[in-house]
């Protein structure tokens, strides 16, 4: 809509704004007259119409089955249209159309806003299934001729008041009509179902909705004034009621044809399934919180116990090589504990490379600096716990065997994440850098017996299906690079 409004039209942003806003609500209008709805707006110089939204019904078949959004039509070639728009009204003569022998109602409402008409709404009924109207058709044909009047009024839609549109009732979700006194008027089958579960034994035609409803939902101190008068039709309004084991969402709307409320609309909608698998869903994810955060607590407390293990050993191997594991167990706990403030298993992996270095470098404080270039980003849990393990046997071979007792320097972890010309959306590229001592002469990465590296490799090849490397920097030390697969990051 935005470029064809752009490029055809004189219309300013407040204009459509105002058209995206009643393209949001007009399912409603569509719905309730079984017809299909058109937005023609006029082009810049007058000349022609160009049709920058379509809607067909929920409630009856369509009237056209090509997509008319772009098609632009001569002035003067559909009367109706220009009726519409030069007398601010809305058109209904004319004979049916006949479109690939289906005889079609056609039918123009102006769009008025701040009294000026930013264009026609072609409302086309297709008649080749018309019927004897029950009761409930009469009130959805005469509840879209109030919401038709005020389209042409620039009174709907309701500026600030339009909630989620695609979890809002709809017309055949449940409606009820209204009248001035908030009595009900209409209840159709599936409304008068969802106050059945909500408790209500009576029929509602004839009662009071707001202070019905307000009987229906459990007393919880004095009478909730807003909600009586959103299910009085007072406001445009949008709320849930929950009694009796069952929630339904109301939305009210107000009709005011002709500037005078002569009663009201309400949409409403069982929705105690979705609020149930939502409820199953928090506590679930308050679950898998609470078993990280006592992971990462049971790990904190084996890491303790090999602190003191460690301090008790005579051997200097004995104590490095528990130091050793004591930092290993500290870079999972660091990943659970990420883990249990999230809602999803998905962690911000930069905060966690900047944790893994900072922990390693209690090996050699103030001798050896280490920082982070570029970004990881969001990774899934089943890549960032053998991630921080692989970062932390990295670190910590630069550390004790790049640099030894006295040497000073710097390790460098870099991230390069996402698409470019240097690396493929769904890939991870990491290096880790120091400029140590360097590597060996003839050193093999593949086939070394140390057992960080042989940790790194079974995790980097084995469990996160990437590849390793290890080479000598190109001016001094050593450099290591993994070539991961990650989930792309969703923009």
């Amino acid at each position: 809509m935005n470029d064809l409004v752009r490029q055809h039209t004189a219309l300013g942003d407040a204009d459509l704004e105002w058209l995206h806003l009643l393209v949001s609500e007009w399912q409603l209008l569509s719905d309730l007259s079984f017809a299909d709805l058109v937005l023609w707006v006029p082009t810049q110089d007058g000349s022609r119409y160009v049709s920058v939204a379509q809607m067909r019904p929920n409630t009856g078949p369509t009237s056209y089955q090509d997509d008319m959004v772009g098609h632009l039509v001569p002035r003067g070639r559909r009367p109706l249209l220009d009726a519409a728009l030069d007398e601010g009204r809305i058109v209904r003569e004319g004979d049916p159309e006949w479109r690939e022998e289906v005889p079609v109602r056609v039918e123009s409402i102006p769009v008025r806003r701040n009294g000026r008409v930013l264009g026609v709404i072609a409302r086309n009924t297709n008649l080749l299934t018309v019927r004897t109207p029950s009761r409930l058709e009469l009130t959805y044909l005469q509840s879209a001729s109030d919401l038709a009047q005020m389209i042409a009024a620039g009174a709907f839609p309701f500026p600030g008041q339009q909630g989620e549109m695609d979890v809002s009732p709809r017309v055949g979700d449940g409606l009820i009509r209204l009248d001035a006194d908030g009595v009900v008027q209409y209840a159709s089958p599936n409304a008068l179902s969802a106050y059945h579960r909500l408790g209500l034994a009576a029929d509602l035609v004839g009662l009071h909705l707001g202070e019905a409803t307000t009987e229906l939902a459990p007393a919880r101190g004095p009478v909730d004034e807003a909600m009586v008068k959103l299910a009085s039709g007072w406001a445009p309004r949008a709320a849930e009621v929950e009694g009796n084991d069952c929630v339904v969402q109301l939305r009210a709307i107000p009709l005011k044809p002709k500037g005078v409320r002569i009663g009201s609309l309400v949409l409403l909608r069982d929705i105690t399934e979705v609020r149930h698998r939502e409820r199953e869903l928090l506590t679930k994810d308050a679950t898998i919180r609470e078993i990280h955060h006592r992971v990462k607590n049971n790990l904190q407390t084996v890491a303790a116990l090999l602190r003191l293990q460690a301090r008790r050993m005579d051997s200097d191997r004995g104590r490095e090589a528990l130091n050793e594991a004591v930092r290993r167990v500290g870079s999972i706990a660091i990943v659970h504990e990420t883990l249990s403030q999230n809602l999803d298993e998905r962690v911000e992996f930069d905060e966690i490379a900047d944790r893994v270095l900072a922990m390693v470098a209690e090996i050699s404080p103030g001798r050896v600096t280490g920082r982070r270039t570029g970004r990881f980003g969001i990774l899934t849990a089943e890549v960032a716990t053998p991630l921080s393990m692989v970062l932390t046997e990295l670190l910590q071979n630069a550390l004790e065997h790049g640099f030894g007792p006295e040497r000073q320097g710097t390790v460098e972890v870099g991230a390069v994440r996402g698409s470019g010309a240097a690396q493929q959306d769904g890939r991870l590229l990491v290096t880790v850098q120091d400029d140590g001592r360097g590597l060996p002469e003839h050193f093999d990465a593949s086939s070394a017996g140390n057992l960080g590296l042989q940790i790194v490799r079974t995790l980097v090849e084995g469990e996160l299906g990437g590849t390793f490397a290890m080479v000598p920097a190109a001016e001094r030390g050593t450099r290591v690079v993994l070539d991961l697969p990650v989930e792309p990051e969703k923009s």
